[in-house]
Order: C-alpha cells, then sequence, then structure tokens
C-alpha cells in the first residue's frame, strides 16, 4: 500500500534528503509538507499519514494524535519532545523518537567559546577601546587562567562527557552533579562527581545539559544562585524551562552571579519583549549551539532512520515512548 509521509517544519530549507531516503525504501510513497499551523493540512491530508517527521518546535498534541488514522511513528528532529503528548501517542501505538547527541561536539564547542568570551572579555576590550589606556590600565578586573578555574557540568550524558573531554585538555578542572551516575562511572572520565551544593559553591562556569523533562522546569533558582560565587557564570544549551528566568535576572543584576549565556530561553521564538533578552551580562543567543553542516546531516540521517525502523515494525534506538 502506498505510504504518506508528512513533514511539519519550519526551520530546514530543503528536504532533498529526505525525499531521496523515503522514496528510495518505499519507492511509490507520497511526502508532502506542512508548517506549524497546519491544522488544515491535518484535515485535508494530515490524519491519513503513515509517519511523521515533525521539527521540535511543531505542536503535536492529543487533539492532532486523536486524529491520526494510519500513524506509526513520529520521529522528530532533535533531543526535545516535550511538544508531543507522548502518552497520548502510545495510547495509540504510535511511537516517538528524538534524536541525541548528534550534536554534541558542537554543543561543547560553544560552552567553551562562552567560556572564553567570559574569560578573556574580546568583546568587552573591542566594544571599550581606549588608546589612554592600554595594556595593563585597560583591564579593570582581575583575570584569571581557564586552566585555574572549575567548570561544573549538571548532567552528564553524551554531551557532558564530550564537553569534559575537551574542556579537561585545556587544564580546568571538571566537576559533574548527575544523580543518576554512579561515582565509579563518572570517576571513568577523570572527572570528579560532587554533590549539588558543592558543585554550585566551586564552580567558576555552570554547563546546564539536562533534559527538558517536567522535572528539570525551574531546576536552578534563587535559592542555588546564592549558593554560587558572585563571579561565576552559567551557561546553558539545554531547555530555557530549566532555570528560573526571573530569578536569574535577579541574580544577575544584583550581583549575586556574574553573568550567563544562554542559547535557549523559557518562550522560542521570543516576540523580543522578554525582560531575559534586556538584562546586562546575560547573553542570549537565538537557539544555534548545535548547528553545523555535519550536525545538520548527522540529524536528519538519524531521524530518517527512526522513522524507518517504526514503519518496518523495529525498535528504534531513540524511542522515548
Amino acid at each position: 500500500m502506498k505510504k504518506l509521509f508528512w513533514i511539519i517544519d519550519e526551520e530546514w530549507s530543503d528536504y532533498e534528503t529526505e525525499i531521496e531516503i523515503l522514496k528510495k525504501t518505499f519507492l511509490d510513497c507520497e511526502i508532502k509538507m506542512s508548517n506549524y499551523n497546519y491544522k488544515e493540512d491535518l484535515e485535508k491530508f494530515g490524519y491519513k499519514a503513515d509517519g511523521i517527521l515533525a521539527q521540535v518546535y511543531a505542536d503535536i498534541p492529543k487533539t492532532t494524535i486523536d486524529k491520526l488514522e494510519n500513524c506509526k511513528g513520529i520521529a522528530i528532529y532533535g533531543g526535545g519532545y516535550d511538544r508531543i503528548d507522548i502518552k497520548a501517542a502510545r495510547n495509540k501505538n504510535i511511537s516517538v523518537t528524538n534524536v541525541q547527541g548528534y550534536c554534541a561536539e558542537d554543543l561543547a564547542d560553544y560552552i567553551i567559546a562562552a567560556m572564553y568570551l567570559f574569560n578573556k572579555k574580546i568583546e568587552y576590550f573591542y566594544n571599550n577601546l581606549d588608546s589612554k589606556f592600554w595594556g595593563a590600565p585597560a583591564v579593570k578586573e582581575n583575570i584569571k587562567r581557564l586552566s585555574n578555574q572549575k567548570l561544573l557540568i549538571i548532567g552528564f550524558g553524551t554531551i557532558g562527557k564530550i564537553l569534559a573531554k575537551r574542556v579537561s585538555s585545556l587544564g580546568i578542572k571538571v566537576l559533574v552533579y548527575d544523580e543518576f551516575l554512579s561515582e565509579a562511572e563518572i570517576k571513568k572520565y577523570n572527572v570528579e562527581k560532587v554533590s549539588w551544593e558543592e558543585g554550585l559553591k566551586q564552580a567558576d562556569y555552570i554547563s546546564i545539559n539536562l533534559k527538558g523533562c517536567d522535572e528539570n522546569i525551574d531546576k536552578l533558582s534563587m535559592k542555588d544562585f546564592k549558593l554560587m560565587k558572585n563571579t561565576a557564570y552559567i551557561i546553558n544549551t539545554a531547555r530555557g524551562k530549566i532555570l528560573k528566568e526571573d530569578d536569574l535576572i535577579e541574580a544577575v543584576k544584583n550581583k549575586i552571579i556574574a553573568g550567563a549565556v544562554l542559547d535557549v530561553i523559557k518562550t522560542e521564538p521570543p516576540t523580543g519583549d522578554e525582560a531575559i533578552l534586556h538584562c546586562d551580562n546575560i547573553i542570549v543567543t537565538p537557539h544555534i549551539s548545535y548547528i553545523s553542516e555535519e550536525s545538520f546531516k548527522d540529524l536528519k540521517l538519524k531521524t530518517l532512520k527512526n522513522l524507518i525502523d517504526m514503519m518496518n515494525d523495529k525498535k528504534p534506538i531513540d524511542l522515548v515512548n
């Protein structure tokens, strides 16, 4: 029987890879595309889809899932699946997959770049160039070598492990908080397991690498920021809802901590009026830490592999429900 595949996305500029692989695998398949406002398309053809490829920003609630008549699987382009009702999907025997680790190197590079941004303050010195203050007189605050500082990684999955390896090569001491891994498992990576409080108190930089699940909403709030050094920085490439944004803004404004680099925020995409976008020493980038030619290719291929496995009644490696 002819299969119908439905792509819900507003991120990619083309679907050459998807079309080539799906048509090669399912010779007579049909492929249709929709943007995030897909209500009319759901009524026209989406309800008949055998499989769905969806961007992480696509909302697929129970009301949508209940209308799917033939769907066997929803494959998400990325690690996040919080916009999919995975329970409703499982109740209809629809598998849902994400993709973990495809951009681990890219995220590690971004996190290290953020550490250098804070440490070397190149942007600050560029924006405050004054010929009257050249050399040492231009430096108003002490600058410590990165090799004498500590990074706390919160969440030691694939990304955390690659980050630890890269950062350790710079001489930076790596601390790890992960409630699911034993001390013996963490020590294999030549890093130190610490408690939540110990890590926050010791760290000069904190990288958030947790899952964006409900249990991690507002995981870090004012009580946690108050444990940190007032010279410490937070770097978040995971999910915006992990940080309590109002508390973070207050902590930075009151110099409880020094600042933050956020590639994810609670409202994505933002309207532009969000307070988090307008706070000194909080730098926000538009969720681009994962992007490279290599990560895009890997993401598409792994997402397609998950979809094809679901179509062939094989258990995909990235099943989340």
